[in-house]
């Protein structure tokens, strides 16, 4: 499979899941009293960022490693690097902007970058079964 078509995939499958944790994260909000306007913007714009950040990071991966075909190893690791960086500070930069603007529950924005680990880990789980 081509790398471009396989980092659309998996960033589709990222943000899927985003989609499913963060209205499950927003039915515990409703829960305990805190859903509202501000936790759907807040919730929506963390997932969001969350899927963005993971695409910006495949893509980066992807050419690092097409750096690495090249025999540019020093290349391949630097551009992973500033790729990070910059994608820290984008992320902090707008997470920042969004709590400032008081448009979203700082809870409700945080909590879906946290969910790409475990939609990464069953991923895995259900993907990779049975074949070789």
């Amino acid at each position: 499979m081509d790398s471009r078509k396989l980092v659309l995939k998996e960033t589709l499958y990222i943000f899927l899941g985003e989609v499913a944790l963060t209205a499950l994260m927003l039915g515990v909000f409703a829960l305990i009293g805190r859903f509202g306007s501000k936790a759907v913007i807040g919730g929506a714009a963390g997932a969001l960022l969350a899927t963005g950040n993971f695409f910006f990071m495949a893509v980066g991966a992807m050419s690092a490693a097409d750096k690495a075909e090249q025999q540019d190893v020093k290349g391949g690791k630097s551009l992973i690097r500033v790729s990070y960086i910059v994608r820290l500070l984008v992320l902090a930069g707008l997470l920042f902007a969004f709590y400032k603007s008081g448009l979203a529950d700082p809870f409700a924005l945080v909590i879906p970058l946290l969910f790409v680990r475990p939609i990464l880990m069953l991923m895995s789980f259900f993907g990779k079964g049975g074949k070789k």
